[in-house]
């Protein structure tokens, strides 16, 4: 009797052990079927109910909208920004195609016999080559009428960047053709003016002294550093270098070169600043020695590839 009411009570051990852990498992799924619930009501009470008459004023609202759209002024700006574009595509030309035209143009005024300071004669020249290569590339574009060997797709862009950006296009290759002032229409030059008849630089003449050489880079030791001064003519740059010769102390260097930058988009220079427009160098050689004259050597164009084949500085060696 001992051992039946031993084994019945395990029995019985077994049972509730048995019943709490199905419990348990009962509870830990009604939780979890309830977080669920919970988290789909949360989701669906979210979800934004618009009554019709919030949806009719929506429409509406839309349709004003649309009716006070500035559409011409966004025609207007999609337009300036088509012009912008191809402006900008007009004088990124692939190093190439701009190599091309300064062979030519170098070509052509090579081919020619007149004085380096004709500057009148120069800019004829390079005008006419413009027109007959502004032609080619037009003939090149309509199909069957050229025998020109241009691409189609480069004709498009020499003809974008001959016609409509050809200024930017001349500072690009470092070709600067100053202009220059005639006043020939009318009887009104003042005496002594025929001594500048060859002026050639914009802004008040240069004065003879300053002996101006355009296309030239002279080399000598800085006695004013052109990063930090700017003048806003070459006949002011030359001007300073006749001032600080004058005034300068017993034993200190004494301007007498003068070197400064026309260019509205900076000079070139074989060193790590970049030189902006209107810098004026002020330096001193006792036997003054040129770095560049006219344009730049091929070799050295090999070897600075950023550099333009024109040499954009002016510069003078002053009267002693």
């Amino acid at each position: 009797m001992a051992r039946g009411k031993w084994v019945c009570s395990y029995k019985k051990t077994t049972l509730l052990v048995c019943f709490f852990n199905i419990a348990v498992a009962l509870y830990a799924l009604h939780s979890l079927y309830s977080s669920l619930y919970i988290y789909s009501g949360n989701v669906s009470r979210n979800v934004a109910l618009y009554s019709p008459d919030q949806i009719r004023k929506m429409e509406l609202s839309i349709q004003i909208r649309g009716e006070f759209k500035p559409v011409e002024l966004i025609k207007w700006v999609k337009a300036l920004e088509g012009e912008f574009s191809s402006e900008t595509v007009a004088v990124e030309l692939p190093r190439h195609l701009k190599q091309n035209i300064i062979d030519e143009i170098l070509q052509r005024l090579r081919s020619l016999n007149f004085s380096r300071t004709d500057i009148a004669k120069e800019r004829e020249v390079v005008e006419s080559w413009r027109k007959e290569k502004l032609e080619e590339v037009k003939s090149a574009l309509v199909k069957g009428t050229s025998n020109s060997t241009i691409p189609h797709e480069e004709a498009g862009m020499l003809v974008r960047a001959l016609e409509s950006n050809w200024a930017v296009l001349c500072e690009e290759i470092g070709l600067w053709i100053p202009a220059q002032v005639s006043n020939e229409e009318h009887d009104d030059k003042p005496e002594g003016a025929e001594e500048f008849e060859d002026e050639i630089l914009p802004g008040r003449p240069v004065s003879p002294e300053c002996h101006a050489e355009l296309h030239t880079d002279y080399d000598g030791a800085a006695v004013r550093w052109g990063l930090t001064f700017h003048k806003d003519s070459a006949a002011d740059c030359c001007q300073a270098c006749l001032d600080h010769a004058k005034h300068a102390k017993e034993g200190e260097k004494k301007c007498n070169i003068w070197v400064y930058c026309p260019s509205e988009f900076g000079c070139h220079s074989p060193d790590i600043y970049q030189h902006k427009h209107q810098e004026c160098w002020l330096k001193y050689a006792e036997k003054p020695r040129l770095n560049f004259k006219d344009k730049y050597p091929e070799s050295y164009r090999n070897s600075h590839p950023s550099a333009p084949v024109i040499v954009p500085w002016v510069s003078g060696v002053i009267s002693s």
